[in-house]
């Protein structure tokens, strides 16, 4: 099912996203008068730290609501699909992008989209979700929906490979990577806890179940995932893995 946001909650509870953000931006590297694209912005509460360095930035989301709340931050923020620019070719200089593209159905033409709007010489410069990413959470998740009757519902249908897999993707679509990381990164959580993290990040399964049944699903993933993931005085801290990559037209 595909995923939907609430760009309050995420202000709110998924903070931590543009927050853990400064080793991809270091990767970046953004200039002044650089033409970048920040390829699924949601709020814009990065796209805002990008543009501070003087480069021009546009935006882009799937989604209509984080397109939006981007816009009201006074970005140039567009609306649409990884897989379908809406751009001429060569139009930037830097592609960048991060926690997005482990949600891109169709990495193929996602890449493949990339590499059209970058300038020869350009970069594609990302961190997603890799390898073994919230294998905890995903197990739990699927596991109540199970016990309820909504197994369908546990498959995310995310994409966390492993970095010679999506190397030799990048590859296959022109690019030559330069730098590749896999590496864990235990994430903690804010005041919301497991509960906040899995209306936001579950929105669309749970939006999926009967309304009276999702605090319940909710609630009980987070009893069965507490004793791995949440610590004695009530601190939660997500299994994640992350795959950071620099790669060139």
């Amino acid at each position: 099912m595909p995923q939907t946001w609430d760009p309050v909650a995420y202000g709110k509870d998924g903070a931590f996203v543009h927050g853990l953000a400064g080793g991809v931006l270091e990767w970046l590297a953004p200039e002044a008068g650089e033409r970048i694209l920040d390829l699924g912005c949601g709020d814009g509460q990065l796209t805002q730290r990008i543009a501070a360095t003087g480069a021009l930035v546009t935006a882009i989301d799937a989604s209509p609501e984080m397109a939006a709340a981007a816009r009201s931050r006074g970005i140039a923020a567009d609306e649409g699909p990884a897989e379908s620019l809406p751009y001429a070719d060569g139009s930037f200089d830097a592609v960048f992008s991060n926690a997005v593209l482990h949600w891109v159905r169709g990495q193929d033409e996602m890449m493949a989209e990339v590499h059209r709007v970058l300038r020869p010489g350009g970069r594609f410069v990302a961190e997603m979700g890799g390898h073994g990413n919230i294998a905890a959470i995903r197990t739990g998740f699927a596991a109540v929906l199970a016990r309820h009757g909504f197994a369908e519902l546990g498959e995310r249908g995310n994409y966390y490979p492993m970095p010679d897999a999506y190397t030799r993707r990048l590859e296959r679509h022109g690019f030559t990577v330069s730098r590749m990381s896999h590496f864990p990164r235990p994430t903690p959580l804010g005041e919301g806890g497991m509960e906040a993290w899995l209306r936001i990040f579950c929105r669309g399964a749970l939006g999926e179940m009967p309304s009276e049944l999702r605090e319940t699903v909710v609630a009980e993933t987070a009893d069965l995932l507490a004793p791995a993931l949440c610590d004695e005085d009530g601190h939660w801290t997500a299994d994640y893995f992350r795959l950071r990559f620099v790669a060139t037209k």
